[in-house]
């Protein structure tokens, strides 16, 4: 059944991919039939044809055109983005055998979960031991801190 799914789920897949390439198409003739203010990339595909086969009133059904193969375009894109998504994790979990999926299982059961207050005391510790550490390490310099060393006269001459 698993083997199934999985050749159900990619020939959706490449199904939808080639809705979505002639959706695709369709949007794009459809946004290059309309007309701009200017007659610019309109005038040049015959904009008088459009008014012969469509009436009058080619601008409006070109605008609805446009809204319908611009939903239909992102909703596609987000079906295939859920669907390629599921194949992957599918896929990735049918890479590890069995007994690996148990013993990934087991360990995920076995790690405790620790609260943001326990992580916040552990390094809360951790920082103290730092702290200790650095004091402890440093060497006790002569004189007063911050002082600056006592000069050593120089050396009579002969």
């Amino acid at each position: 059944m698993n083997l199934f799914l999985a050749d159900s789920l990619n020939i959706s897949i490449q199904l939808l991919f080639a809705v979505l390439v002639v959706v695709s198409l369709l949007l794009l003739g459809v946004v290059l039939m309309q007309r701009p203010k200017q007659e610019g990339l309109g005038a040049a595909f015959g904009a008088a044809i459009t008014d012969q086969a469509f009436g009058a009133r080619t601008t409006d059904v070109l605008k609805k055109a446009t809204v319908y193969f611009g939903s239909a375009f992102m909703l596609l894109c987000l079906v295939l983005a859920m669907l390629i998504n599921r194949q992957h994790v599918k896929s990735s979990e049918s890479l590890l055998s069995p007994e690996m999926q148990e013993a990934a299982a087991k360990q995920e059961a076995s790690v405790p979960v620790k609260t943001p207050e326990e992580l916040q005391q552990e390094e809360l510790r951790r920082r103290a031991a730092e702290a200790e550490a650095a004091a402890a390490s440093e060497t006790p310099v002569s004189g007063t801190p911050g002082a600056p060393a006592p000069e050593t006269p120089p050396a009579p001459q002969q």
